[in-house]
């Protein structure tokens, strides 16, 4: 009996450590959740995929320069219940977006809202509210 048990809890064990990366997610330190910013901006891409949703767009500044800005949005069964698709924006598409900025100010952020040009408005885009 020893004979299968050890091979049997040795194998047993391995699994479980292998498997504890993969259960593992990345924080969101890097976002400042008591800051919200509102962008104006031309759609360039709408990646709806897993883990995370990501919208790529053009935003110009006061001086008119145009800096290209990286808003992610939870993964799509997180937020597909709350009217998200994978046809919510397409290239062209003219968008205002609450954000929430990454700390060290650089043109990434997280969504809290989205007005689309027909006003029709996407809450969320996070499964989470807060820093975890």
């Amino acid at each position: 009996m020893k004979n299968v048990v050890r091979p049997f809890l040795l194998f047993f064990v391995t699994t479980l450590l292998v498997s504890v990366p993969v259960v593992a997610h990345h924080g969101n330190a890097a976002y400042d959740y008591s800051k919200t910013e509102t962008l104006k901006g031309t759609v360039v891409e709408w990646f709806w995929a897993n883990p995370h949703c990501l919208l790529r767009m053009d935003v110009k500044d006061d001086k008119g320069n145009v800096q290209e800005w990286t808003i992610e949005a939870g993964g799509p069964p997180a937020i597909a219940h709350s009217g998200w698709s994978r046809t919510s924006f397409k290239p062209g598409d003219v968008v205002t977006v609450d954000v929430m900025p990454v700390k060290n100010g650089g043109p990434y952020a997280r969504f809290r809202k989205v007005t689309l040009a027909d006003g029709t408005v996407l809450g969320g885009g996070t499964a989470s509210a807060g820093p975890n």
